[in-house]
Parts: structure tokens; C-alpha cells; sequence
């Protein structure tokens, strides 16, 4: 007997819950804030290519243009202003009609990134065994930090704004908040530009020219309101 009383509280608890209504006049809004900033950070990437019959050569090769290259680089190396590191490192086969090896072939980068442009195109431009492959420009992490508190706040009073207009038109005082998330992003995406076509025109002993646009960061707020 004990056991079916349990049952049939189980039961009459699932029933209880099943019919709880559902919360009223909560109503679900977004709104987002936008800071267009000009950007702050430069990312050059130098490369070269190799090809020989043998794959030991090809790899000996990229080495000692690599090895050359970070020597260079180094020199001019400044924490946040210029930072530098290695990019790929590929080496493959080539084939012949019949699918016999006849060859390699193999490349290898170097990434040059930093807040100095200057010190940056300057040093890319004293590094002979490598030539610049591709230009890209984004935001520093104390610049994304910085615009990202600045959107946020804006994102923030449009959505207070928006929620105490909604609550009026909807005929209430006001509203408390229920539920808030938060998530920032980087307005379009920041494409490399390649220079070596534009580069061609300029002396040799010239740097690669290099000028930052200006993106948006856009933080948007999206909840519940719950009008009263």
C-alpha cells in the first residue's frame, strides 16, 4: 500500500508541475552598441619557395632562408611593437603523368606583428631571403579591450532604453530584468591584403607600403523583461 501512495503523490506532482503556467509578460529584446576604431595592429607575412630533386635539399634550403631571416628579424624584435614567429613550413612531392616522384617543392613564413608599423616594414625590408606575401590589419588587445567597455556601455543603456520604451507602449511602468547575456565581436572580416604585385613599383631598398583602414566593434545585449 505504501508503495502506490507514493505512485500516486509522483503522479499528482508531475500533474502539478505540467500545469504550472507559463511565466507572464516577459518579453524578449536585443539591442547592440557599435565604436568604429581605426586599427592599431600589423601583420606581415614573408615567404619564400624552394624546389629540388631531392626533398633534403628542399628542406636545407627553406631552413638556412628561414634561420637567415628570424636573425634579422630579431634584431628589431619589441614586445607588442614587434613581435615575431615562425608560419608554415610545408614540403611535398612532385609527381610525374606516370605518379613517379620527380621532385620537391616546399615554402616556409615568417610572421612579422606588432603595434610600430615603421619598425615593422623597415625590418621586413632588410630581410633578403625572404619577400612579403601578404599584408593583414587588426585590432591590439588592449585597443579590442578598450572599444569592447566603450561598446558595451552603449549596447547597455539601448537596451535599458528600449526595454522602458517597449514596457510604456505596452501600457506597464516599468520592468525588471530576468535573464542578460553579453557577447562582443569584431565588425567584418579583416582580409590580408597582398603587396607584392602593388610593391613591384617601388624601389628595391624602399618598404613595402602599408596603411591601416579603420573597423567596428560591435557588442550586442539580448535578454528578458519581465514588465510590471
Amino acid at each position: 500500500m505504501k508503495s502506490i501512495a507514493a505512485c500516486a503523490a509522483l503522479v499528482c506532482a508531475g500533474v502539478a508541475l505540467a500545469d504550472t503556467p507559463p511565466p507572464q509578460n516577459v518579453l524578449q529584446l536585443s539591442a547592440s552598441g557599435t565604436v568604429e576604431v581605426q586599427q592599431d595592429l600589423l601583420s606581415m607575412t614573408l615567404s619564400t619557395t624552394r624546389d629540388a630533386p631531392e626533398a633534403a635539399t628542399v628542406q636545407s634550403q627553406l631552413k638556412a632562408a628561414l634561420d637567415a631571416a628570424l636573425a634579422e628579424a630579431r634584431k628589431s624584435a619589441q614586445p607588442g611593437q614587434l613581435d615575431v614567429r615562425t608560419g608554415n613550413f610545408t614540403l611535398s612531392p612532385r609527381y610525374t603523368r606516370e605518379g613517379k616522384i620527380n621532385g620537391w617543392q616546399g615554402s616556409t613564413e615568417l610572421v612579422l606583428e606588432g603595434r610600430d608599423f615603421p619598425r615593422i616594414t623597415q625590418t621586413a625590408n632588410r630581410i633578403t631571403t625572404l619577400t612579403v606575401g601578404g599584408v593583414g590589419f587588426g585590432l591590439s588587445r588592449e585597443q579590442r579591450a578598450q572599444v569592447e567597455t566603450e561598446a558595451q556601455s552603449i549596447a547597455i543603456e539601448n537596451f535599458k532604453q528600449k526595454a522602458g520604451e517597449l514596457a510604456k507602449g505596452f501600457g506597464f511602468a516599468g520592468y525588471t530584468l530576468r535573464e542578460v547575456s553579453v557577447n562582443a565581436n569584431e565588425g567584418g572580416p579583416i582580409r590580408p591584403r597582398m603587396m607584392a604585385a602593388q610593391a613591384k613599383s617601388f624601389s628595391a631598398d624602399a618598404p613595402v607600403p602599408v596603411e591601416a583602414g579603420k573597423t567596428s566593434v560591435v557588442v550586442n545585449v539580448s535578454g528578458a523583461v519581465q514588465l510590471k
